[in-house]
């Protein structure tokens, strides 16, 4: 894996930006110029604005209403300077007005007038299957449809129906071939069983288990639609929250992906931070990217893993091959809602941690200027 590699070959490369939960629900949505009605209906809190509240006492004022890039801080200018080529992200809320919450212990809710934050980074695809995307129920996850095709947005992983939540975006890049985005989701993140799609039933693409015979159901539907110079992407939401285990049945199945459905890249997500990475006959396995936006700043749970700390990921893949030419993770913090350069001190803490947890994989990572390079055994 070589920057050498296009330049003898010849081969077509793809730069993708992908990265984990984006949630700008909430506490979020309060300060951009449309927010919703606050009321939430959590155990502890009942209002959004007292994530904002908290967000200020840690970091200082948030200057409401801020405008619609403004969340997005520094790493717009990390887009401008990579360049990929397909922007995807896993949007963990539900974009609604509507009124009545599906009942859980945390409900996410974005105003549909506040979309053009996702716009303004150039969002080109929303993975949504994930447990925060029906928090407003099934009327919910209609608006959120809606909103997003309306904004120019693809989606995958949810859908009025079982089809249409099965259904890949597959988005054409001038020149280049198309990405080819599958989105699933697992009960091991908290997804409701209640939330799957049906025949008639909207909701997400739920995994019922990660079986074998789950690997080649999906392989069925990567050969109804791959072509050649296509890349495939599987983007998974699952697992817990907080800790760096990956269970041997997650690497089996990522594995399997790759060999049997022709997956070129595995995008997991769930974990609220950053998680080991591996490359697999080539291809590129995330098992957890970590959060890249949420209102979590000022709550001191779980601060050992540094969810404060966030990473974009830009893969640059061999369109010929599906193999993984190179990676950069740009780190970044989350400060005043927005997305903020960090301290040299956890450029090196992310460097050596991701080391770390990817050793059993023998992946390591480099700091070069303000980047984490991806280093393969």
């Amino acid at each position: 894996m070589t920057d050498q590699t296009s330049l003898v070959t010849g081969a077509m490369e793809t730069t993708l930006f992908l990265c984990g939960d984006v949630m700008t629900g909430r506490g979020i949505d309060q300060v951009l110029p449309h927010p919703v009605e606050p009321q939430l209906y959590e155990q502890f809190v009942t209002t959004a604005l007292d994530y904002v509240r908290i967000a200020e006492a840690a970091n200082g004022p948030i200057p409401k209403p801020v405008g619609f890039d403004y969340i997005w801080g520094e790493a717009l200018s990390a887009l401008q300077r990579y360049r990929p080529d397909l922007r995807l992200i896993n949007l963990e809320t539900s974009i609604t007005t509507h009124q009545s919450p599906w009942p859980k212990s945390v409900n996410y809710r974005m105003s549909p007038a506040n979309v053009p934050c996702l716009t303004a980074a150039g969002i080109d695809c929303c993975s949504l299957a994930n447990n925060h995307v029906m928090d407003w129920g099934r009327p919910g996850l209609a608006d959120t449809l809606d909103t997003l095709r309306r904004a120019g947005i693809a989606v995958a992983g949810a859908g009025r129906n079982l089809s249409e939540s099965e259904r890949p975006s597959i988005m054409a890049i001038a020149g280049k071939g198309r990405v080819i985005v599958f989105s699933f989701g697992s009960t091991t993140s908290g997804i409701p069983r209640d939330w799957s799609a049906g025949p008639d039933r909207a909701g997400v693409n739920l995994l019922t288990d990660l079986s074998e015979q789950t690997i080649k159901r999906i392989a069925a539907q990567a050969r109804a639609v791959k072509r050649n110079g296509d890349v495939l992407v599987a983007s998974i939401h699952w697992g817990s929250n907080w800790g760096y285990d990956i269970p041997p049945e997650q690497i089996a199945f990522a594995h399997g992906l790759i060999d049997a459905a022709g997956i070129d890249v595995v995008h997991g997500h769930s974990s609220h931070h950053a998680k080991a990475i591996e490359v697999y006959q080539g291809k590129l396995v995330l098992y957890g990217c970590g959060d890249l936006l949420n209102d979590y700043e000022g709550i001191a749970d779980f601060s050992e893993f540094r969810d404060d700390l966030a990473l974009m990921y830009f893969a640059t893949v061999n369109t010929s091959s599906g193999r993984l030419e190179r990676l950069v993770a740009v780190p970044f913090q989350i400060r005043n809602f927005s997305l903020q350069r960090p301290k040299p001190a956890d450029y090196d803490w992310l460097r050596d941690t991701l080391s770390r947890e990817g050793a059993r994989f023998g992946t390591r990572f480099d700091l070069t200027d303000d980047a984490l390079t991806l280093v393969p055994a």
